[in-house]
């Protein structure tokens, strides 16, 4: 059986998104045997989200030639049952999302990582894709040890 990462964020339509569809990409190619899924920590929040993920991330996961069915998948808000089968649960940014695991799933708060992606709000949308391009292939390299 496959171990699993769990990629949280806000919204599930921009950061965590994306690091399921390059780490899955990612994982098949190099024959490492774990597979990622992603989810919201607060989805409702998402009500300025047009489509089914944000057009910067599928414009370069176009030019990285990875196409996935997970993008036409609609942002989906994380479950305990996801939470409690993960292997590994990463949110992409400690001071925008610790507050949410901590108010919305308390029992969680120790399990999860986080990584310190900004959003567009903070940073250009290349340079934190660029970020995740990179944190998931350290987490590849842990993954292949």
């Amino acid at each position: 059986m496959s171990r699993t990462v769990l990629f949280l964020c806000t919204g599930n339509y921009f950061r965590s998104r994306y690091a399921e569809v390059v780490f899955n990409a990612r994982a098949r190619a190099a024959g490492v045997d774990w597979a990622a899924s992603s989810r919201g920590l607060a989805v409702e929040r998402g009500v300025r989200n047009v489509g089914t993920m944000a057009i910067p991330a599928l414009e370069r996961l176009a030019r990285l030639g990875i196409a996935d069915p997970a993008l036409a998948r609609r942002p989906a808000a994380v479950t305990r049952d996801e939470l409690a089968s993960a292997t590994r649960i990463i949110a992409l940014k400690e001071a925008e999302h610790r507050v949410l695991v901590v108010e919305r799933w308390p029992d969680f708060t120790g399990r999860v990582e986080y990584w310190q992606v900004d959003d567009v709000d903070c940073c250009p949308a290349e340079v934190a894709l660029e970020s995740i391009d990179r944190l998931v292939d350290e987490l590849l390299t842990e993954a292949r040890r």
